[in-house]
């Protein structure tokens, strides 16, 4: 592949089944060596799309190129070139990770002569050396994750997809694996990840926001968090659904969404801030805090999705 050539790009890509549109028109492109994430709830059309991508699924409108292969025409040309890696793992339970590794290698054409040192490089690569002679049943969450990526990736592809890559595995697995990505993607490798893990989309260097089907938003997280409209507040009190209640009649208010034991309140300007305090006083809401604070992804994700039922459609282009 040139270059200088995206390493993905769609046009108005769209899915149907039946009467039901699980994509609606997105675009977007993804360059070599960027780490691209789709970030939604579950539903939102995430997994429809990068089956679409990776040619196990064909589109019902528009277009796409992977590694500038038509997904209509090359679908299989793509799915030699690609590395997939979906949240259920396809793992062989009864091998051990150096034999799962050696499986697929043989299934991608590795050729005999490098396979050995490909099998050993993956196994250090995911810190399995000392477990390859283990069941892969016996294998923690977090090592048969690093696993499936080594099997994903054992044939040097230059574009990964990751589909929930991180589903069910601790904290402490999820971030060692993005340090894999990382260095991966500073290796040329091309990444889409598609999650619903607010903080694990801060590891993509831009989102795609997906709601319903359709693309909401696409920027960097910066870029995302500083378009959020307004001034955010936290807000502590012992009343919270009274305050919720007070706040969303105020028109200095556009936003208001529980996180745990706060309320994070969006408004229209800083001086909007002794209003809020006025009108909880008066409704009888005790303020044990009210300050400002940097909205979160997920506060940018709520306030979007809210504009997008408002009919405003929000899209964020950087």
């Amino acid at each position: 592949m040139n270059d200088t050539v995206d390493a993905l790009e769609t046009e108005k890509l769209s899915r149907s089944f039946g009467h039901f549109q699980a994509v609606r028109e997105v675009s977007f492109a993804v360059p070599r060596g960027e780490i691209f994430g789709l970030l939604g709830p579950n539903g939102a059309g995430k997994t429809t799309m990068i089956r679409m991508l990776s040619g196990i699924l064909l589109p019902t409108g528009g277009n796409a190129h992977v590694l500038g292969y038509d997904i209509r025409r090359e679908p299989e040309e793509i799915k030699k070139r690609i590395g997939y890696m979906s949240q259920r793992f396809a793992l062989y339970n009864d091998l051990t990770p150096r034999e799962n590794i050696s499986f697929y290698a043989d299934i991608y054409s590795v050729p005999s002569s490098e396979r050995g040192a490909r099998v050993e490089s993956l196994l250090a690569m995911a810190g399995l050396a000392g477990h390859r002679n283990e069941l892969t049943r016996g294998l923690s969450g977090g090592w048969r994750q690093r696993l499936a990526l080594a099997c994903a990736i054992v044939h040097r592809p230059p574009m990964l997809f990751l589909d929930e890559p991180t589903a069910g595995v601790d904290p402490v697995s999820r971030r060692e694996f993005w340090e894999l990505i990382y260095a991966m993607a500073g290796e040329g490798v091309s990444v889409l990840a598609t999650t619903h893990y607010m903080d694990e989309a801060e590891y993509c260097n831009r989102i795609g926001m997906m709601y319903q089907g359709g693309l909401i938003a696409l920027a960097s997280p910066d870029r995302l968090r500083r378009d959020h409209p307004g001034e955010l507040y936290l807000l502590d009190c012992p009343e919270p659904e009274l305050a919720e209640s007070v706040l969303r009649r105020m028109p200095g208010v556009i936003g208001v969404s529980v996180h745990g034991a706060l309320l994070h309140v969006n408004a229209r300007t800083a001086a909007d801030k002794t209003l809020i305090e006025a009108e909880l006083a008066k409704a009888g809401v005790t303020v044990r805090r009210l300050e400002q604070a940097l909205p979160s992804l997920e506060d940018v994700f709520i306030r979007l999705v809210e504009r997008e039922r408002e009919g405003q459609n929000p899209a964020v282009e950087n």
